[in-house]
């Protein structure tokens, strides 16, 4: 049976065959799933699996759809799995054969979810004749929202160009007023592709048609600038903001800032503009200490980085899981093996756990400078986390004969 029939199949006889579609998600096929827990399976599935038949076959078993955060999450992944397998045909009948014809998806959110997809998969050609069609085929008015989801797909897609060709023609073509999310969407567009001098034409641009800049906009201009090296550029995006817009610097500008610094392994800058900001009175956050950290342990000087984490805990800011990853990968690298031991137990004991490579070096590390019984203990924790991983009789078995 073609994957064709497969969907048609599992589509038309969906209240049918219960057991069918349910005993792809679930072995045991006699409790009924709830659509979260659908999604849930299917999500597993879809992380693993590579046979685009098998693909199509777990999306319509779950009837995912855009309403839910989950399901869209499901579709992605999906759509990543037939891309990798160079399978687009596949991706085009999920979404316009299995999905579009459904009666609770006749609607924007769906199709502008639909455009995403496609924009994801490098089928841009797609997401703008659902877009042309909208109207005609779906009966589905053409909103801004849906103009946005376009330009999304554009930039997901990396297809510039286009992104410049829609903004400017299809306005007009379609009697869509563009609003914020649009015009931001185009400045990321010209930062992200190395053209940052661009954005003060679609600035004018908004100032013509009344719409006010906020704090997306300044920040994606800024670091559009810092991307390509243009500090002076920087400067005078700074003056605009309080000059022409009245704005005040806020955080989320001065960890824009921050951030592209540390990009551009200038971490020592980006500190000083840290305690520039503090001695102004505007306290730093949780993301601007990761932000510093990262910098600072990429730049070689995981040292630095590690003071600033205990400085972090001391002011109660709460790191998260990626950055306790990054210290214990660069202080293992570094050769500090007791620190990277100390707050990978700190990390784990708060149930997040480093990758694979990072605790396999940290096991290794450690037993080289003669903890073997450390390096073991941490492994038994991480067996009794991950009790099906078979990747450590191997590495446990080289400690036993140290």
């Amino acid at each position: 049976m073609s994957i064709l029939s497969r969907l048609r199949h599992l589509h038309l006889h969906h209240h049918h065959c219960h057991h069918f579609s349910t005993s792809i998600l679930s072995s045991d096929s006699s409790t009924p799933l709830t659509s979260k827990q659908k999604t849930r399976a299917a999500l597993n599935l879809l992380k693993i699996e590579k046979n685009p038949e098998r693909i199509l076959e777990i999306c319509a078993a779950a009837s995912l759809t855009p309403e839910s955060h989950l399901d869209r999450v499901a579709l992605s992944q999906a759509v990543r799995r037939l891309s990798a397998a160079g399978h687009l045909d596949g991706l085009r009948r999920l979404i316009e054969e299995d999905l579009k014809p459904r009666p609770d998806l006749q609607n924007e959110r769906f199709l502008a979810h639909a455009m995403v997809l496609y924009g994801q998969a490098k089928m841009l050609d797609h997401a703008i004749r659902t877009f042309d069609r909208m109207e005609e085929e779906q009966r589905v008015p053409r909103t801004v929202k849906s103009l946005n989801s376009l330009l999304f797909a554009s930039i997901i897609a990396k297809n510039y160009t286009e992104v410049k060709r829609i903004y400017l023609e299809f306005p007009k073509i379609y009697s869509i007023v563009p609003n914020i999310d649009t015009y931001n969407l185009v400045i990321r567009a010209f930062c992200e592709s190395g053209s940052s001098s661009s954005v003060y034409s679609v600035l004018d641009e908004m100032d013509k048609n009344s719409v006010k800049p906020n704090a997306t906009t300044m920040g994606t201009i800024l670091a559009g600038f810092y991307k390509e090296q243009k500090f002076e550029e920087v400067g005078k995006v700074l003056n605009l903001m309080e000059e022409r817009y009245k704005m005040q610097p806020s955080l989320s500008t001065y960890n824009v800032r921050i951030v592209s610094l540390c990009k551009l392994k200038r971490s020592a800058e980006a500190k000083a503009l840290m305690e520039g900001m503090i001695s102004r009175g505007r306290k730093p956050n949780s993301v601007t200490y990761m932000h510093l950290i990262t910098g600072f342990c990429r730049e070689g000087n995981a040292e630095e980085g590690k003071r600033l984490f205990e400085e972090m805990k001391k002011k109660e800011y709460k790191p998260d899981g990626d950055c306790y990853f990054t210290l214990v990968h660069f202080l293992t690298k570094a050769g500090d093996f007791e620190s990277a031991l100390s707050l990978a137990k700190e990390s784990m004991a708060k149930g997040w756990f480093p990758n694979f490579t990072t605790m396999k070096n940290l096991v290794k590390g450690l037993a080289s400078v003669s903890k073997v019984e450390d390096a073991k203990e941490l492994v038994k924790e991480i067996k009794e986390k991950f009790p099906a991983s078979d990747k450590w009789g191997e590495i446990e078995a080289g400690l036993t004969q140290e």
